[in-house]
Order: C-alpha cells, then structure tokens, then sequence
C-alpha cells in the first residue's frame, strides 16, 4: 500500500465512529397523545389459499397482533380515538397503510396526533412480513415504523415479529 492509502485508511478508520455517533437519533414521539390506529390489514397472496380457501387461524392471528399493538400503545401511556366518526371514510379504503395518506387525514379529524396503520403480507405458508408505521397525523411524516419477514405460519412467530417491531422500533 502506498503511503497516501495508508493515510486514507488511517482516517477513515478513525473517522468512522465520530460519524456513525452523529448519525440522528430516531425521533421521539409524544406517549401522552392520541392515537388513530385503523388496525392491521391482511394481504394475503399464497397459492395456499387460492388453492384450499382463507384460514381463518390467519385472521385470529391478525386479531391478536391488533391486541399485542393496543396492550403495547397503552401500556406506554398512549390513548386511542374512537374510529366510528370517521367509518364512512375508512370503509372506502380497501387498505389504510397504503392510500397516498388518507390514514394522517382521517387521524387529524378524528383529532389524533398520530396515524397508526399496520399490514400482514403473506407470499406463502414460509414467507410472512409485517409492518407497523406510526405518522404524524398533521404532516403524514413516518414517525416510527418497521417492516419484518417471518419464516413460520404460526401464532408463536407472527407474535414473535410484532414484539420485535414494538420492542425495538417503537418501544427501545
């Protein structure tokens, strides 16, 4: 290596941490406020079920994952708005985690100060993935989120994926 490589490498190596500590820090977010939470739509997309039909073990696991996300929200001090105001605007939404912010405008009438949407993707009875996205309800910015693939159709891993996604992109 030439000198100037050397040099280079040096700096690089020290200079690496200083950067990688200035990186910002994930945003907080108010745990005494509102929170619209339109639930955790279910995109499913397997051959398994165009072939033998839906499972409806499927939709339970939904049902608690939308639990462990109430359990988790409340526990840490946050609140959530009644969703019934606004019943005619969400059913016209096939899915609230992907209608170009329809979720953070709905949240601000409602008077939330965030927009809490979730979705199960299952490609097969191998590959799942879930997501969570916390908004800000009056700018529609991402405040938190996490996307994770499973690799089991089973309770234990579906609640395994959500405590991961609380734990360490919500709740750390």
């Amino acid at each position: 290596m030439t000198d100037m490589k050397w040099i280079a490498a040096f700096f690089l190596t020290c200079l690496a941490p200083i950067v990688a500590a200035q990186q910002p820090a994930q945003p907080d977010f108010d745990h005494s406020a509102k929170v619209a939470f339109f639930g955790i739509t279910y995109l499913d997309e397997s051959l398994q079920t165009q072939t033998y039909g839906p499972d409806p073990a499927e939709f339970a696991r939904i049902e608690m994952l939308e639990d462990m996300v109430r359990d988790w929200f409340s526990e840490a001090g946050l609140s959530f708005v009644d969703l019934t105001p606004a019943e005619e605007d969400i059913n016209r939404v096939v899915n609230l985690a992907k209608c170009y912010g329809c979720d953070s405008r709905i949240a601000v009438k409602l008077g939330a100060q965030y927009s809490l949407v979730g979705e199960v993707q299952k490609v097969s009875n191998l590959i799942l993935s879930m997501n969570l996205q916390l908004r800000d309800a009056a700018t529609g910015n991402m405040v938190r989120g996490r996307v994770v693939d499973i690799r089991a159709n089973n309770d234990e891993a579906w609640a395994r994926g959500m405590r991961y996604i609380l734990k360490n992109a919500f709740f750390n």
